[in-house]
């Protein structure tokens, strides 16, 4: 059975993006996460995060440590009744050649595979340019990028909305159909 998603990014989506983040210490939930998840779990789509971390390879912290950075920022929205399908991960290097790496479309074909998601239906809620060229690569139905982003609205592909929070990108997606 198909499902529609939305992967949502994690750093600068998300939580604030400090570099390389990963201590619990350093968690901080963006403001519009809260209404702008519930408004997509409210119309029926399923959430899960696709985020790259590439300070695992680099050494910067360990698996151990992301993934108890992720079960905070579950149990965190869990107390308001939001839930993620998964949490998927690429923990390799820029030049690693690997499939997973967004804007590579590996963990969006993984997606598809393991959770059933159509990926023609989904979106993708991100804060760079390479979250909207995985929604691309893909073959999702498009993608909205978060905050001021990274000076990277060059690379955007066309059709792609900036907007201020994933509160506003959720009415987007929802304006959208």
């Amino acid at each position: 059975m198909s499902r529609r998603f939305v992967f949502l990014d994690r750093d600068g989506t998300l939580v604030r993006d400090g570099g390389y983040t990963h201590a619990l210490a350093d968690y901080a939930l963006l403001p519009g996460v809260r209404p702008g998840l519930r408004r997509l779990v409210d119309a029926g789509y399923r959430l899960a995060i696709i985020t790259n971390q590439s300070g695992i390879a680099r050494g910067y912290y360990d698996e151990p440590a992301f993934h108890a950075f992720q079960a905070h920022l579950a149990a965190d929205l869990a107390t308001t009744g939001i839930g993620f399908e998964a949490s998927l991960f690429c923990p390799h290097l820029p030049d690693a050649g690997c499939r997973c790496r967004k804007p590579a479309p590996g963990l969006l074909w993984r997606a598809r595979d393991e959770l059933g998601a159509d990926l023609v239906a989904s979106w993708v809620i991100g804060d760079r340019a390479s979250d909207a060229l995985l929604a691309e690569n893909a073959g999702c139905r498009g993608a909205v990028i978060v905050g001021a982003g990274s000076g990277d609205a060059a690379e955007l592909p066309g059709g792609v909305a900036r907007v201020r929070d994933l509160e506003d990108a959720a009415v987007r997606i929802l304006a959208a159909g």
